[in-house]
């Protein structure tokens, strides 16, 4: 046998070392939990102010890398801590907190909602046929629930730099910022506290799907 020989059967000899099953299966918990921190968010719709968009309990992935980067039309996760306090009805379990903390928010202050105005906009309602402006324009919204008027209440907010106006598409069930022109920020919420926009739906199956700025 030559030298070349031996030695290949040597190394076939030695047993290989493997990493501990134990070790592979914390290596992918941190992986996942980093990537769930700071890249890839995953968030449950906690009402039905979002419909027919989402629904509650759909499940959605939201785009954390985009955080400050908003645009009129988009749907967003975003955190009301500062401004709008708790969602109503919402009781995140213990994991849910321990996930929140995680990623530096509490789940109780989470909202989903779509950005209707950004800095320096006039969002006002209503125009003579009850549509909402933006601009002195009447915004075209294909996604407001069937039979919703696009507001019942009536406002006319120019958006501070820095800030967005968020209404949900179930515009009767929505405690948005029309809602909220009493608290912190007259209605609107910074931009720091967008979490990000939503990327897709993953639950439930038979509504898997993209999101658009038309719902």
């Amino acid at each position: 046998m030559s030298e070349a020989a031996d030695q290949a059967a040597a190394q076939e000899r030695t047993p290989r070392r493997h990493l501990p099953t134990w070790l592979v299966v914390l290596i992918a918990l941190l992986v996942s939990v980093l990537i769930r921190v700071l890249v890839l968010g995953i968030y449950a719709i906690p009402t039905g102010s979002m419909e027919n968009t989402l629904g509650l309990g759909d499940r959605v992935a939201v785009a954390k890398w985009r955080g400050g980067d908003v645009h009129r039309g988009d749907v967003v996760v975003f955190d009301g801590g500062t401004t709008w306090g708790s969602v109503t009805g919402v009781a995140p379990n213990a994991l849910e907190r321990a996930v929140g903390a995680m990623e530096g928010h509490d789940p109780a202050n989470v909202y989903v909602k779509r950005v209707i105005g950004v800095g320096g906009d006039r969002v006002a309602c209503c125009d003579a046929q009850g549509r909402v402006t933006l601009n002195g324009t009447a915004l075209q919204e294909p996604y407001v629930y069937p039979g919703d008027a696009p507001s019942d209440t009536r406002f006319d907010v120019l958006v501070p730099a820095g800030r967005v106006w968020l209404m949900g598409d179930h515009r009767s069930r929505s405690a948005d910022s029309r809602w909220h022109l009493g608290s912190p920020g007259g209605g609107t919420v910074g931009v720091d506290d967008v979490i990000g926009p939503v990327l897709f739906r993953y639950w439930p199956p038979s509504r898997i799907g993209s999101l658009d700025s038309r719902g």
